[in-house]
């Protein structure tokens, strides 16, 4: 039976909003270490270690997959321009943001391509591909990340061609995360909810209702539900709490 809008299920659906808090945590245990690492708190190297690098890139890597995987829940009834270029330009704002206050605060390694302007460019290039059948968009996702572990070119070495990710050299960065290979993760997150939804398990996903969540859920869940704003404040406390730290001990 064919589900209506009278009939269609009420409440946000749990699994995303957890999924997007646990990927915050990670995200905050990042950033906690490397401002424990900068006051000394720390071994120097140790954001630099593989493990971490690669814990670094899981992290990064959930929070682009579920917003591409966002991208085809908010639009797979049709896509809607109003609350699309809405959520563009709040993201489009924040990217503007972050590479202010780092330029400000490290200008040699100041975001100028981090992970909000990841998902800025890789949502106006899915919501382009919303047509696209999940196999081919997960295709496409694969072929992405192949791309950038199998060629650069010198071509690409131009600063203003960086983004792209196709480049021998860039500027160094706190945050990169280029077009190739992050276009990846988000469009395989499109093709895994497109999958999900033909399974029929959007219909079935587990749902609740903000106002009535209690303990580490309720708070998990805001969490996941505001990784915007949370993502903008999250470091400037860690930052602040960690060099307070260091005063107190000098």
């Amino acid at each position: 039976m064919e589900t209506t809008p009278d009939t269609a299920p009420r409440g946000r659906m749990i699994a995303p909003d957890l999924i997007r808090a646990v990927a915050l945590i990670g995200m905050a245990i990042f950033h906690l270490t490397y401002d424990l690492e900068n006051f000394g708190f720390v071994p120097r190297g140790t954001v630099f270690h593989p493990a971490f690098l690669d814990f670094a890139r899981v992290v990064a890597s959930t929070f682009i997959f579920m917003a591409g995987a966002s991208l085809v829940l908010a639009h797979r009834h049709g896509f809607r321009a109003a609350p699309f270029w809405k959520r563009i330009g709040k993201v489009v704002v924040a990217a503007a943001l972050v590479s202010a206050a780092t330029y400000v605060m490290m200008p040699d390694y100041f975001i100028y391509y981090g992970i909000l302007h990841s998902i800025a460019v890789s949502s106006l290039i899915g919501a382009a591909l919303l047509f696209l059948p999940w196999i081919l968009l997960a295709a496409l996702g694969v072929i992405a990340v192949w791309v950038h572990l199998n060629y650069a070119f010198e071509l690409f070495n131009h600063p203003w061609l960086w983004w792209l990710g196709l480049s021998t050299k860039w500027r160094p960065s706190m945050d990169f995360e280029p077009v190739f290979p992050w276009i990846g993760p988000f469009l395989i997150g499109m093709g895994a909810a497109k999958l999900l939804d033909r399974l029929g398990y959007w219909k079935r996903a587990a749902r609740y209702q903000p106002d009535q969540t209690r303990g580490v859920m309720k708070v998990a869940l805001f969490a996941g539900r505001h990784t915007l704003p949370i993502y903008l404040i999250h470091q400037p406390i860690l930052y602040g709490l960690t060099w307070a730290a260091f005063l107190l001990q000098h």
